[in-house]
């Protein structure tokens, strides 16, 4: 078995290397070294490969969904533990192991405390390479199995001011993801989950095997290149990713809100030569030239729209904020005006993503609510 012990050094190149691909969204590098310190008190987590365990064997997701700017209370560590003890009392199953949802600051060390408490490993293969703004999305295709039904445990809120909720929910993909999200906003702004348990062999080829390890690798490359400069750090990171710096200046605006259990909102950056708009839905969905025309679009592809505004990159491209005074990567829940940052693009090519990236009718909801129309782009190459 290719195992892993997990501890505190690989913990900070985990949530700095989670928080790049978290795209502005997949939580905090605070909350997670929080997290992670609280496994490595309660135990010895570990991290195995994909085939260190048999294809048969169960892997349940777990994760933690809604608005991380929401001021709120947010899930404990026992709260995570929770779900897990609920999810197999409710479905009888027994599960050999845990897999992330996506990769975050937070999100990459989702399974940690779980893999403490239990002693069960927290597998490399997590539902995307990246965060991404539904459940569904970290669903790894699972809602176009004719007849999968879905089974999902959430837990948090605070029982001093009655906002504490346990909810077990079975159905559809789309309808169980989106129950647990209002249940998020109604326990404060988030909650603990653990859903959806697919084999080792569904995962190997759904979701995103070596994504987490990928993670430790852009994570080290960020603190290492701090040692000589922030600079070098969002640099270093850009090309070990197989992206590039696509704009570096100030951030001249800054606008989130909170709502349905999602950070919403836009972030303009005034670089050398371009002045561009990032909108995001807890993860940076597009980057848009609003000023002077700055490079061109990562993908190669043809521009479907019209107007002043140029698309330079759509989600799932990856397109994630780096402190310029830091080198280290900031989330949309962060970011305020006057920061000095870079925008670094890495194109979706580039990248280890599960089968909900795949699915073009997952874009519609986060269409909808934001306006962004990103299936036309990234269906029409």
């Amino acid at each position: 078995m290719t195992r892993l012990n997990l501890n505190q050094e690989l913990l900070e190149y985990l949530v700095v290397g989670g928080s790049f691909y978290g795209g502005g969204g997949g939580g905090s590098t605070t909350s997670g070294r929080e997290m992670g310190r609280m496994a490595l008190k309660l135990g010895g987590p570990h991290l195995v490969e994909v085939g260190d365990l048999p294809d048969d064997a169960l892997l349940l997701t777990v994760s933690a969904v809604g608005a991380p700017a929401g001021g709120g209370p947010h899930a404990t560590p026992a709260d995570y533990v929770k779900t897990v003890e609920l999810f197999q009392r409710h479905t009888g199953k027994t599960v050999s192991g845990f897999i992330a949802n996506e990769c975050g600051g937070l999100a990459t060390v989702n399974g940690w405390v779980q893999s403490a408490a239990t002693g069960l490993p927290v597998v490399d293969a997590p539902c995307n390479g990246r965060a991404h703004p539904t459940g569904a999305m970290g669903s790894m295709g699972l809602n176009r199995v004719e007849g999968y039904v879905s089974e999902q445990v959430a837990v948090g809120g605070s029982r001093a001011d009655g906002s504490y909720l346990e909810v077990f929910i079975r159905g559809s993909v789309e309808s169980a993801s989106g129950l647990v999200r209002k249940t998020a906003g109604q326990a404060g702004g988030l909650v603990a989950v653990a859903r959806n348990p697919v084999t080792v062999s569904y995962a190997r080829d759904h979701a995103a095997p070596g994504a987490i390890r990928r993670c430790l690798e852009i994570g080290r490359a960020i603190v290492e290149g701090r040692s000589r400069s922030a600079r070098d750090a969002v640099e270093g990171a850009a090309l070990s990713a197989g992206g590039r710096v696509a704009c570096a200046g100030k951030v001249v605006h800054a606008h989130i809100e909170s709502a349905g259990g999602f950070d919403l909102g836009k972030v303009i950056v005034q670089g050398s030569d371009a002045l561009v708009e990032l909108v995001f839905c807890n993860e940076y969905l597009t980057m848009e030239s609003i000023g002077p025309a700055n490079g061109d679009n990562p993908n190669g592809a043809a521009n479907p729209k019209s107007g002043a505004n140029r698309r330079l990159a759509t989600f799932p491209d990856l397109i994630t904020t780096l402190d310029l005074s830091t080198g280290l990567p900031v989330t949309s829940a962060e970011i305020h005006a006057g920061q000095e940052v870079a925008v670094v693009v890495v194109p979706r090519g580039s990248l280890i993503l599960g089968a909900g990236m795949r699915d073009k009718g997952l874009y519609a909801d986060v269409d909808r609510v934001t306006g962004t129309d990103l299936a036309r782009y990234v269906f029409s190459e």
